[in-house]
């Protein structure tokens, strides 16, 4: 349970936390000028200030966290399908490689979005056993999106294991439907 909170609490801590860069506005106090810090080598910070703002007296450069893609609902469920998987199983199953395949031709023909590939389990199995296997199964998927002709630095993968469950009965039918990888466009 430990390493399941530790795990969400990253993931909430890296699409939470955007770094902002910090500057002092140049006045008379300032004793020395301003070392160069901008993107580009060579080019004074202060002509590189695109997206930033001064708040009371001091510059913060906005940096953009990911955020999912308008896509509409219809299109969503049209093309983000889930892949489900049979018990203690992460192979892709051949119903679902055509599912992979409509994925795969959406994401390169939107060069501009990434996406994240969450993988769960039942919750049958200890935290841990069901974190590995979820990580197993959406890295099947990513491996196979890759195989498809998307590039891997587009594809980022997520276990929650057992912690996000679509259905809490106790039966076959309801352990099924949280056996999946389950998609999240977001902007790159």
């Amino acid at each position: 349970m430990k390493k399941t909170v530790f795990i969400l609490f990253i993931v909430a801590l890296v699409f939470s936390c955007a770094p902002r860069k910090v500057s002092t506005p140049a006045g008379p106090e300032a004793e020395a000028p301003a070392p160069e810090t901008g993107v580009e080598k060579g080019v004074p910070a202060e002509e590189q200030r695109i997206g930033e703002q001064e708040v009371e007296g001091v510059t913060m450069e906005r940096v953009e966290e990911p955020r999912e893609v308008a896509i509409s609902e219809e299109e969503k469920a049209q093309i983000f399908k889930n892949i489900y998987f049979d018990f203690d199983k992460y192979d892709i199953k051949e119903e679902y490689r055509e599912v992979l395949k409509r994925i795969a031709d959406w994401l390169i023909e939107h060069p501009s979005v990434k996406l994240i590939v969450e993988g769960h389990c039942d919750e049958r199995g200890t935290n841990e056993y069901n974190l590995g296997l979820g990580d197993r199964r959406a890295n099947a998927v990513k491996d196979y999106l890759i195989s498809l002709g998307v590039s891997p630095e587009r594809i980022e993968t997520v276990s929650y294991g057992e912690e996000r469950p679509v259905c809490t009965e106790h039966n076959e039918e309801c352990w099924w439907r949280n056996r999946r990888a389950q998609f999240v466009v977001v902007e790159e």
